[in-house]
């Protein structure tokens, strides 16, 4: 009953076998070896995006932080969300790696973006000229860390906002999988259709033991991020250990298999809590997390029977009264069974 994270989640069987079959014989280094060529191919091919430049990297926020860079510079506004993960859960790197940009939040809910506040938030950047922040770039984050997904034209109306103030725009799609299938549309109509001009592709949530793909879908772009990929100390000797694990993931549609999945119980999940007296969500459970209050002798009964996951906030105590509804984040991943989640419902009845 562990709902801690997709992070916590050990990696599919398919991606270890993609590693043991990689580590045989002698290949190129850095990228040079075949699977890499093969991965970056397939890349282009589910985005429709022959022009495409794909990198690879080990986690996220190696991914967000060096798309960050190649955007922005150093005195450039990184517009996004309050709550987004490059704000609240990546210790400053996009401001190292961009060597000072700021993150300027805006605010909307379950951790969308209003684009009617954006575009007032961009307007009000840098109106002192040279003594202010300059506007820099946009990043939205896909599915959002209230467990929300934005549509393509959710993402259009942003991309809209950034290209009146002639902004780049990056996607944080760490759960990028969980994000397309829930929207039921094509990687190209959630992207560079909408006007994305970089993403963050996640695997590692999803299946992965620990790979991140960035796709640039501008080949302007491609060499400054080769350059800082490598300064920065995210270019692999042995890339073909993250390659394997990328091709391993897009075989045969097993990123949006385990995406659908771990959507699948994350909707059986909410279902049976906003059956639980006293309970209620608190998100919408578009993607893979639940956002849910219930009272804090059913989180006390879980808890004694071994479920793992977090209050959010987190500062919330156990101790007190019974029947007050304390807020939980559950999340689920491709290894969540039907099983775990009836033994959790079980304890919160």
């Amino acid at each position: 009953m562990n709902f801690a994270s997709d992070n916590t989640s050990g990696a599919h069987p398919a991606i270890l076998e993609g590693l043991a079959a990689a580590n045989a014989g002698h290949v190129h280094s850095y990228g040079a070896d075949p699977i890499t060529e093969g991965v970056q191919a397939k890349i282009r091919e589910i985005f429709e995006a022959p022009e495409a430049r794909v990198y690879l990297v080990a986690t996220g926020t190696a991914a967000n932080a060096l798309s960050c860079a190649v955007l922005t510079q150093p005195w450039g506004a990184i517009f996004c969300h309050r709550n987004a993960h490059i704000e609240e859960d990546e210790c400053g790197a996009p401001e190292f790696y961009t060597n000072g940009s700021k993150l300027v939040l805006v605010d909307g809910p379950d951790a969308k973006m209003d684009p009617d506040l954006l575009a007032r938030t961009i307007a009000h950047t840098g109106r002192g000229g040279i003594h202010n922040v300059q506007r820099g770039m946009v990043s939205i984050t896909n599915s959002t860390e209230a467990g929300a997904v934005y549509s393509p034209a959710e993402v259009a109306a942003l991309t809209d906002v950034a290209r009146r103030f002639h902004l780049p725009v990056h996607m944080d799609g760490a759960r990028f999988a969980n994000a397309l299938v829930a929207a039921g549309c094509t990687p190209a109509e959630m992207t560079w259709k909408a006007g994305v001009d970089v993403l963050s592709f996640g695997g590692t949530k999803n299946g992965c033991m620990g790979v991140e793909a960035v796709v640039i879908f501008d080949p302007k772009r491609a060499w400054e991020f080769e350059l800082r990929r490598k300064r920065g100390g995210h270019l692999f000797s042995k890339h073909r250990f993250l390659a394997a694990q990328m091709q391993a993931y897009l075989a045969d549609d097993l990123w949006l298999k385990t995406a659908r999945h771990a959507n699948e119980m994350a909707r059986k999940l909410s279902e049976g809590i906003s059956k639980v007296e006293g309970a209620k969500l608190i998100h919408p459970t578009d993607a893979n997390a639940v956002f849910a209050s219930f009272p804090r002798g059913a989180h006390k009964r879980a808890n004694e029977a071994g479920a793992y996951y977090y209050l959010w906030p987190f500062d919330q105590s156990l101790d007190g009264p019974e029947d007050e509804p304390l807020a939980a984040r559950l999340v689920c991943s491709w290894a969540t069974t039907p099983e775990e989640i009836d033994a959790f419902l079980g304890h919160l009845a």
